[in-house]
């Protein structure tokens, strides 16, 4: 009746030892967090004695000022890294007024607010920005090699730290005086070095994945001589009866903003032609009814990337498995966000993801006469993400229907800057892995480090760091 439940007797006197604001909740006595795998170090710091600590900024976002900074957000930091998706931004001036929430290069920032625990370090030549009131920021690191400190902040041994301390309940939080406790082993400088190598290279292979990526954007922006098209700002536009709700059944607006006249107009000038979705692409919209106790890969908006690629999967048995999974997807697959606000959400399927599910927010495509490669820039472009706006209709939930979805124009491409443009995505992705496997190794080093010693730790490096 007990199996898979877990005890742990704590004395009360420990209790007052171990928390500041007396805890008693369960959680926080798991045995996994009191196992303390730390003692052994001779050297152990309290994360305020080797740094500075800060949150971001706590004043209501400023509007209507210049777009001049990057203002960063907890959502913007993702799988270790700073992500690029919608990004924000502010004037020079409130940015010189928050000295304080100011990011620089080699700070490590972590969320602190909402999703608890992502974190990322900002690498050498990092263009300063701000942070919001959800980002701490350790800065001003000292005494030990501030990616080691990242890489540490990573590992098990962080992130347990970090778990363990967070509190409340709509909103889970860590607060700045619990976090500046968290505390740092110390390892030799060999190791603190080495895996700053592994760190610093996996930020340059990540930029060298996302120059890959605007290369193979711009040869297909080139081909269509879109790289000067400037569509109108016009706000007003005027239509007859006939030529607005007779023609398309639309009455918002939105739907007739010059600038779409002006992206539709485009396609249709392509020098290959266009055609309608439904002609050049096969839309898989039969619905898969995931079985009870089989085990599924199941993907939705929140596990894709920036670059087109699919970050992570929820993976249960099908009873567990919410109704919108009924979409399955093969390799080479390209899935595309119906949901506004989230349409640039597109990416290819790997063989990973091969037989998965996906979320009925998507639509899933591919083509016998575009590559997967070319189709997923295609529609990540300012181009076919206008057109997708365009038609999106709803109130509570906007969305582009199945049947707007069928009838929107697709440029026909040329088949030589189809093959470039697979060839520079490829090379993308592959950067992309390695980027990742790079942090990986940094991480798990870390904790070999831990678990064993140094020595295990660089010799792990050694074997797992070339491709």
């Amino acid at each position: 009746m007990l199996e898979g439940l877990e005890i742990s007797e704590i004395e009360f006197k420990d209790i007052l030892k171990q928390t500041k604001d007396f805890r008693i909740d369960s959680e926080f006595f798991k045995k996994e967090f009191l196992t303390n795998d730390l003692l052994k170090f001779e050297t152990i710091y309290k994360l305020d004695s080797i740094a500075k600590i800060s949150d971001g900024d706590h004043s209501k976002f400023p509007e209507n000022q210049k777009e001049e900074v990057r203002y960063l957000q907890a959502k913007d930091i993702k799988d270790y890294f700073i992500e690029d998706n919608n990004p924000v931004y502010i004037s020079k001036k409130y940015f010189d007024k928050n000295k304080r929430s100011h990011i620089k290069e080699e700070n490590v920032i972590l969320s602190i607010m909402g999703s608890v625990g992502d974190i990322a370090i900002t690498p050498k030549g990092f263009v300063p920005t701000l942070a919001n009131r959800a980002v701490a920021i350790i800065k001003d690191i000292n005494t030990i090699n501030p990616y080691y400190l990242f890489a540490f902040m990573c590992s098990k041994f962080g992130l347990n730290q970090i778990e363990r301390n967070k509190n409340g309940g709509v909103q889970v939080r860590i607060n700045l005086d619990v976090l500046s406790k968290v505390e740092v082993p110390v390892v030799n400088e060999t190791l603190q070095v080495n895996i700053e190598n592994l760190v610093t290279s996996a930020h340059q292979k990540r930029q060298e994945s996302r120059d890959k990526y605007k290369a193979a954007e711009n040869l297909l922006l080139e081909s269509f001589g879109l790289q000067d098209f400037q569509p109108s700002t016009e706000a007003v536009n005027i239509k007859s009866f006939k030529d607005s709700f007779v023609s398309t059944g639309r009455l918002d607006a939105e739907y007739y903003q010059p600038k779409y006249e002006d992206y539709i107009n485009f396609i249709q000038k392509n020098s290959l032609g266009y055609d309608i979705l439904s002609n050049v692409c096969i839309v898989k919209d039969k619905n898969f009814t995931p079985e009870n106790n089989i085990k599924y890969k199941y993907i939705e908006l929140s596990n894709i990337g920036n670059s087109g690629n699919i970050t992570g999967c929820t993976v249960d048995i099908g009873s567990e498995l919410p109704g919108r999974a009924r979409r399955k997807i093969n390799v080479n697959d390209v899935i595309i966000s119906s949901i506004e606000g989230s349409l640039n959400s597109c990416a290819i399927v790997t063989e990973y993801f091969d037989n998965s599910i996906c979320s009925t927010g998507f639509y899933v495509i591919n083509s016998e006469k575009i590559n997967s490669e070319t189709l997923l820039v295609l529609f990540k472009s300012e181009l076919m993400q206008n057109i997708l706006k365009q038609n999106c209709s709803g109130t509570i939930l906007t969305a582009i229907n199945k049947n707007d979805f069928l009838n929107i124009p697709v440029p026909i491409i040329d088949t030589n800057i189809q093959i470039q443009i697979a060839e520079l995505l490829q090379e993308s992705f592959k950067l992309k892995e390695q980027s990742e496997h790079l942090l990986q190794v940094a991480k798990r080093a870390v904790e070999i480090a831990i678990e064993e010693n140094e020595e295990v730790a660089i010799n792990y490096i050694n074997n797992n760091s070339t491709f």
